[in-house]
């Protein structure tokens, strides 16, 4: 499935340099390639972020591709215990910790930094790391906004350096042979694309609205969690629950709500199967927080339609209780002329022929108790990003951050266009587009509304506009100039004094 790595790569990278302009190095500019890593070189690996996702990055690298992890960084010191416990009880000794990345980053015994904080740091913590010249696997959402993933881009290529995005699906056999087939003609005309992110996400809570800022733990060092992201005390609970840790996702200075969090893997995936490397020409989404009223402020529920010409990509989030779709909840289908495929989890998926018998199974085996089922395992993302690294290829890699930049894109202007909706019951309009299938999907959410108590006709959401992309320059093109201006102003952030992410020179 070489196509996947090395066609697709020159088309994508150029594209990419052309939106980036400004950001790279230019020709004669560029640096010598670094040389091949030895496969008995030790790589040193420092890991940042260790609560969550943090742990699958320890598992990733402990005792693996001759790695060493040698240092762990958060700046919560009680959320380090166990990642420090499991490293010394494997490596034989303690690795180092350290509260403050910008001493990591200046360590030149680390080779790579892995990254798994919340997604306002990812950007700026991989440019620096690539910057002091290591190797970035990066979590994703690859950015919290779309001009943050090609200023990764350009110092990626400005630095030689090999930066792997954390959508491990790419990486699993059963889905690259899913998509193989599925891009090789095998369901005939594929001109639709559909991502699922059905996963209940209940309240969290609404002591903010009530009782205003809370103390963040104090074991943290709040000032450097917040790092490039506005200074503002948490408005959750967290003495209680210690949901500082989490709920940062449904916060719009830290996360991206559903979309960038569980979305991104599905919207990843459907942008593959459609085998587009640029930006959509349009994005439109409409949604809400639906169901309780809470101290989030992304939406729990949100429709998003992409618009590629000749093809869609469709997005729907479902935060409330709800029944699968063609056998998915958290997963993908591409439909095509002649039959469709059914990717409902990382491992692979089922393709079926237009009447909806089932053709064939991908990534379909026996488990570790012998039984039938999808075998995945993220450890393959992982030995994919160390072989880039010691070969010096980033056509090697299965998840180059040109296409997390491009995937995380998508979850960012979608938000952008629900951000700058209108708000009006959600059940006013049942029409939103000009596209049969999103009708049909947003008909079928405000079902889903209304099968959980959810008042359609009178609560509130959001109707965002039809956004129009410039795919070369990656910015909004409408007519309309004052809400191309606000649209434009949202592709990136301000940054806090100390913590501000540059274009690359």
């Amino acid at each position: 499935m070489d196509f996947f790595n090395r066609r697709e790569f020159i088309n994508r990278s150029a594209l990419l340099a052309a939106a980036a302009a400004g950001a790279s190095a230019s020709a004669e500019d560029k640096p010598v390639p670094l040389p091949a890593k030895a496969q008995n070189d030790k790589l040193r690996v420092a890991v940042v972020g260790v609560r969550g996702r943090g742990m699958s990055h320890v598992g990733g690298f402990l005792g693996k591709n001759n790695c060493e992890i040698v240092t762990v960084c958060d700046c919560d010191e009680a959320v380090i215990g166990r990642a420090m416990k499991r490293i010394e009880e494997k490596q034989g000794k303690a690795p180092k910790y350290e509260k403050d990345i910008r001493k990591v980053i200046a360590n030149k015994d680390i080779d790579i930094i892995s990254i798994a904080t919340p997604n306002h740091w990812h950007a700026l913590m991989a440019v620096w790391a690539m910057e002091n010249g290591k190797d970035v696997y990066c979590e994703k959402p690859a950015s919290h906004n779309v001009r943050e993933g090609a200023i990764m881009f350009a110092a990626a290529r400005k630095y030689k350096k090999i930066c792997q995005v954390g959508t491990q699906s790419r990486s699993n056999p059963g889905m690259r042979e899913a998509i193989a087939y599925v891009r090789g003609g095998k369901i005939g005309k594929v001109d639709l694309a559909i991502g699922l992110c059905y996963k209940s996400r209940p309240s969290i809570g609404d002591i903010g609205l009530k009782k205003g800022e809370q103390k963040p733990p104090a074991t943290m060092d709040y000032d450097l969690w917040c790092g490039p992201a506005p200074l503002k005390m948490p408005k959750r609970d967290v003495p209680k629950n210690g949901t500082v840790h989490y709920d940062w996702h449904w916060i719009w200075d830290f996360g991206n709500g559903d979309l960038g969090n569980q979305g991104v893997h599905e919207m990843d995936k459907a942008r593959w199967g459609l085998g587009k490397t640029t930006m959509p020409n349009s994005v439109f989404s409409a949604g809400g927080r639906f169901g309780y009223i809470d101290d989030g402020e992304t939406a729990n529920t949100q429709l998003c339609v992409f618009d590629y010409g000749t093809e869609k990509l469709i997005f729907e989030v479902r935060g409330l209780n709800t029944d699968a779709y063609k056998g998915a909840k958290v997963g993908n289908i591409w439909v095509g002329s002649e039959g469709y495929v059914v990717c409902p989890n990382y491992a692979g998926g089922i393709a079926y022929d237009k009447s909806g018998k089932e053709v064939t199974r991908f990534g379909w085996g026996k488990n570790a108790k012998g039984e039938m089922a999808f075998i995945a395992d993220e450890q393959h993302h992982y030995d994919n990003f160390v072989k880039a690294v010691r070969s010096r290829k980033v056509e090697d890699l299965n998840c180059d951050i040109s296409e997390g930049h491009l995937s995380a894109a998508l979850c960012h202007l979608a938000n952008i266009s629900y951000r700058l909706g209108t708000e009006q019951p959600i059940g006013k309009d049942t029409k939103v587009s000009d596209d049969k299938n999103a009708n049909e999907f947003f008909a079928t959410m405000l079902a889903h509304l209304k099968n959980n108590k959810v008042d359609v006709e009178k609560t509130v959401g959001r109707f965002g506009p039809t956004l129009v992309i410039d795919t070369k320059t990656e910015k909004f093109q409408m007519r309309d100039k004052t809400l191309a201006d606000k649209a434009n102003a949202m592709l990136f952030r301000e940054y806090r004094k100390g913590f501000e992410l540059k274009e690359i020179a």
